[in-house]
Protein backbone atom coordinates (compact mmCIF):
# COMPACT_ATOMS: atom_id res chain seq x y z
CA UNK A 1 0.00 0.00 0.00
CA UNK A 2 1.36 3.43 -0.96
CA UNK A 3 1.46 5.97 1.83
CA UNK A 4 0.16 9.46 1.05
CA UNK A 5 2.77 12.15 0.75
CA UNK A 6 3.64 13.69 4.13
CA UNK A 7 2.43 17.19 4.74
CA UNK A 8 4.91 19.93 4.15
CA UNK A 9 6.52 21.58 7.10
CA UNK A 10 7.91 20.40 10.40
CA UNK A 11 6.91 20.35 14.02
CA UNK A 12 3.60 19.10 15.31
CA UNK A 13 2.07 18.51 11.85
CA UNK A 14 4.91 16.26 10.70
CA UNK A 15 4.98 14.40 14.00
CA UNK A 16 1.23 13.80 13.83
CA UNK A 17 1.58 12.42 10.31
CA UNK A 18 4.37 10.09 11.39
CA UNK A 19 2.31 8.72 14.30
CA UNK A 20 -0.75 8.29 12.10
CA UNK A 21 1.29 6.32 9.57
CA UNK A 22 2.66 4.06 12.31
CA UNK A 23 -0.85 3.41 13.64
CA UNK A 24 -2.12 2.50 10.16
CA UNK A 25 0.77 0.13 9.54
CA UNK A 26 0.37 -1.46 12.99
CA UNK A 27 -3.37 -1.95 12.47
CA UNK A 28 -2.79 -3.62 9.11
CA UNK A 29 -0.23 -5.99 10.62
CA UNK A 30 -2.53 -6.87 13.55
CA UNK A 31 -5.37 -7.65 11.16
CA UNK A 32 -3.10 -9.97 9.17
CA UNK A 33 -2.26 -11.83 12.39
CA UNK A 34 -5.94 -12.01 13.30
CA UNK A 35 -6.85 -13.40 9.87
CA UNK A 36 -4.14 -16.04 10.13
CA UNK A 37 -5.40 -17.20 13.53
CA UNK A 38 -9.02 -17.26 12.37
CA UNK A 39 -8.14 -19.56 9.49
CA UNK A 40 -6.57 -22.13 11.83
CA UNK A 41 -9.47 -21.90 14.29
CA UNK A 42 -11.92 -22.29 11.41
CA UNK A 43 -10.23 -25.51 10.33
CA UNK A 44 -10.59 -27.00 13.82
CA UNK A 45 -14.20 -25.88 14.16
CA UNK A 46 -14.92 -27.37 10.75
CA UNK A 47 -14.06 -30.80 12.18
CA UNK A 48 -16.63 -30.28 14.96
CA UNK A 49 -19.40 -29.18 12.61
CA UNK A 50 -18.61 -32.03 10.23
CA UNK A 51 -18.93 -34.55 13.07
CA UNK A 52 -22.33 -33.18 14.05
CA UNK A 53 -23.65 -33.01 10.48
CA UNK A 54 -22.51 -36.55 9.63
CA UNK A 55 -24.00 -37.84 12.87
CA UNK A 56 -27.33 -36.16 12.19
CA UNK A 57 -27.33 -37.49 8.63
CA UNK A 58 -27.19 -41.03 9.99
CA UNK A 59 -30.61 -40.53 11.59
CA UNK A 60 -31.97 -39.91 8.11
CA UNK A 61 -30.00 -42.76 6.55
CA UNK A 62 -30.91 -45.36 9.17
CA UNK A 63 -34.10 -44.19 10.96
CA UNK A 64 -34.88 -47.67 12.31
CA UNK A 65 -31.40 -48.55 13.43
CA UNK A 66 -30.49 -45.07 14.73
CA UNK A 67 -33.16 -44.23 17.29
CA UNK A 68 -33.36 -40.58 18.30
CA UNK A 69 -32.97 -39.68 21.96
CA UNK A 70 -34.38 -36.22 22.52
CA UNK A 71 -31.97 -35.14 25.28
CA UNK A 72 -29.06 -36.18 23.08
CA UNK A 73 -30.58 -34.40 20.08
CA UNK A 74 -31.08 -31.28 22.18
CA UNK A 75 -27.40 -31.15 23.08
CA UNK A 76 -26.43 -31.76 19.46
CA UNK A 77 -28.54 -28.77 18.45
CA UNK A 78 -27.15 -26.67 21.28
CA UNK A 79 -23.55 -27.49 20.39
CA UNK A 80 -24.12 -26.70 16.72
CA UNK A 81 -25.59 -23.29 17.61
CA UNK A 82 -22.78 -22.66 20.11
CA UNK A 83 -20.06 -23.44 17.56
CA UNK A 84 -21.75 -21.17 15.01
CA UNK A 85 -22.03 -18.47 17.65
CA UNK A 86 -18.39 -18.93 18.67
CA UNK A 87 -17.20 -18.39 15.11
CA UNK A 88 -19.45 -15.32 14.84
CA UNK A 89 -18.34 -13.53 18.00
CA UNK A 90 -14.64 -14.43 17.65
CA UNK A 91 -14.48 -11.51 15.24
CA UNK A 92 -13.99 -9.47 18.42
CA UNK A 93 -10.44 -10.87 18.46
CA UNK A 94 -9.66 -8.14 15.94
CA UNK A 95 -9.48 -5.84 18.97
CA UNK A 96 -6.35 -7.60 20.19
CA UNK A 97 -3.27 -5.57 19.20
CA UNK A 98 -0.50 -7.92 20.33
CA UNK A 99 -0.63 -11.65 19.60
CA UNK A 100 1.44 -14.15 21.54
CA UNK A 101 1.93 -17.87 21.05
CA UNK A 102 0.24 -18.47 24.41
CA UNK A 103 -2.91 -16.68 23.27
CA UNK A 104 -2.83 -18.48 19.93
CA UNK A 105 -2.42 -21.85 21.68
CA UNK A 106 -5.28 -21.06 24.08
CA UNK A 107 -7.67 -20.34 21.21
CA UNK A 108 -6.69 -23.51 19.37
CA UNK A 109 -7.31 -25.54 22.55
CA UNK A 110 -10.67 -23.81 22.99
CA UNK A 111 -11.67 -24.78 19.45
CA UNK A 112 -10.46 -28.35 20.08
CA UNK A 113 -12.81 -28.60 23.08
CA UNK A 114 -15.74 -28.30 20.69
CA UNK A 115 -14.31 -31.16 18.64
CA UNK A 116 -14.00 -33.32 21.76
CA UNK A 117 -17.60 -32.62 22.82
CA UNK A 118 -18.84 -33.30 19.27
CA UNK A 119 -17.03 -36.66 19.30
CA UNK A 120 -18.70 -37.47 22.62
CA UNK A 121 -22.11 -36.84 21.11
CA UNK A 122 -21.38 -38.97 18.06
CA UNK A 123 -18.89 -41.75 18.88
CA UNK A 124 -17.08 -43.66 16.15
CA UNK A 125 -18.79 -46.90 17.21
CA UNK A 126 -22.11 -47.74 18.91
CA UNK A 127 -21.66 -51.53 19.06
CA UNK A 128 -21.39 -51.53 22.86
CA UNK A 129 -24.67 -49.68 23.37
CA UNK A 130 -28.33 -50.37 22.69
CA UNK A 131 -29.13 -46.87 21.39
CA UNK A 132 -28.19 -43.23 21.85
CA UNK A 133 -30.08 -43.01 25.12
CA UNK A 134 -28.05 -45.87 26.54
CA UNK A 135 -24.84 -44.35 25.18
CA UNK A 136 -25.50 -40.79 26.36
CA UNK A 137 -26.46 -41.83 29.88
CA UNK A 138 -23.38 -44.03 30.16
CA UNK A 139 -21.17 -41.07 29.14
CA UNK A 140 -23.23 -38.49 31.04
CA UNK A 141 -20.56 -37.54 33.56
CA UNK A 142 -17.86 -37.09 30.94
CA UNK A 143 -20.12 -34.98 28.75
CA UNK A 144 -21.23 -32.60 31.49
CA UNK A 145 -17.69 -32.36 32.83
CA UNK A 146 -16.52 -31.25 29.39
CA UNK A 147 -19.44 -28.86 29.22
CA UNK A 148 -18.36 -27.33 32.54
CA UNK A 149 -14.84 -26.84 31.20
CA UNK A 150 -16.26 -25.12 28.12
CA UNK A 151 -18.07 -22.60 30.32
CA UNK A 152 -14.89 -21.77 32.26
CA UNK A 153 -12.84 -21.40 29.08
CA UNK A 154 -15.54 -19.21 27.55
CA UNK A 155 -15.13 -16.80 30.46
CA UNK A 156 -11.38 -16.67 29.86
CA UNK A 157 -11.87 -16.21 26.12
CA UNK A 158 -14.18 -13.24 26.72
CA UNK A 159 -11.72 -11.71 29.19
CA UNK A 160 -8.78 -11.78 26.75
CA UNK A 161 -10.74 -9.59 24.35
CA UNK A 162 -10.35 -6.79 26.88
CA UNK A 163 -12.14 -5.34 29.87
CA UNK A 164 -14.28 -3.08 27.69
CA UNK A 165 -15.58 -6.04 25.72
CA UNK A 166 -16.23 -8.08 28.87
CA UNK A 167 -18.11 -5.24 30.57
CA UNK A 168 -20.10 -4.52 27.39
CA UNK A 169 -21.92 -7.83 27.93
CA UNK A 170 -23.16 -6.63 31.31
CA UNK A 171 -23.51 -8.50 34.57
CA UNK A 172 -25.78 -11.00 32.83
CA UNK A 173 -22.88 -12.74 31.11
CA UNK A 174 -20.84 -13.84 34.19
CA UNK A 175 -24.08 -14.78 35.98
CA UNK A 176 -25.12 -16.78 32.94
CA UNK A 177 -21.85 -18.70 32.85
CA UNK A 178 -21.93 -19.31 36.61
CA UNK A 179 -25.43 -20.80 36.34
CA UNK A 180 -24.37 -23.02 33.44
CA UNK A 181 -21.40 -24.28 35.46
CA UNK A 182 -23.55 -25.05 38.52
CA UNK A 183 -26.27 -26.79 36.50
CA UNK A 184 -23.67 -28.83 34.61
CA UNK A 185 -22.02 -29.97 37.84
CA UNK A 186 -25.45 -30.99 39.19
CA UNK A 187 -26.04 -33.01 35.99
CA UNK A 188 -22.78 -34.88 36.61
CA UNK A 189 -24.06 -36.24 39.92
CA UNK A 190 -27.83 -36.32 39.32
CA UNK A 191 -28.83 -39.00 36.78
CA UNK A 192 -32.42 -37.73 36.44
CA UNK A 193 -33.49 -37.75 32.80
CA UNK A 194 -36.19 -35.20 33.55
CA UNK A 195 -33.58 -32.82 34.95
CA UNK A 196 -31.38 -33.27 31.88
CA UNK A 197 -34.30 -32.68 29.51
CA UNK A 198 -35.31 -29.53 31.38
CA UNK A 199 -31.69 -28.35 31.46
CA UNK A 200 -31.09 -28.67 27.72
CA UNK A 201 -34.51 -27.28 26.75
CA UNK A 202 -34.11 -24.22 28.98
CA UNK A 203 -30.51 -23.58 27.98
CA UNK A 204 -31.26 -24.00 24.27
CA UNK A 205 -34.12 -21.49 24.45
CA UNK A 206 -32.00 -19.00 26.39
CA UNK A 207 -29.06 -19.41 24.00
CA UNK A 208 -31.16 -18.51 20.96
CA UNK A 209 -32.65 -15.52 22.78
CA UNK A 210 -29.19 -14.37 23.96
CA UNK A 211 -27.69 -14.55 20.45
CA UNK A 212 -30.55 -12.68 18.79
CA UNK A 213 -30.56 -10.03 21.50
CA UNK A 214 -26.81 -9.40 21.88
CA UNK A 215 -25.18 -10.69 18.70
CA UNK A 216 -27.88 -10.11 16.09
CA UNK A 217 -25.63 -7.76 14.14
CA UNK A 218 -21.85 -8.05 13.84
CA UNK A 219 -20.25 -4.79 14.89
Amino acid sequence: MLNPSPPKGRGITGLTYKRSTQIIESTATNYEHFTHVRIIIGMVLGISVSRLVVGMAEFLQHPKRKKIYWVHLGWVTYLFITITHFWWYEFALAKIRIWSFGLYFFLICFACLFAFVASLLFPSSMTEYVDYEDYFQSRRRTFYAMFTVLAFVDLADTAIKGADHFHSLGIEYPIQQAIIIVLSIIAIFVPSKIYQATFVAGLLSYKVWWILRIYGVLN
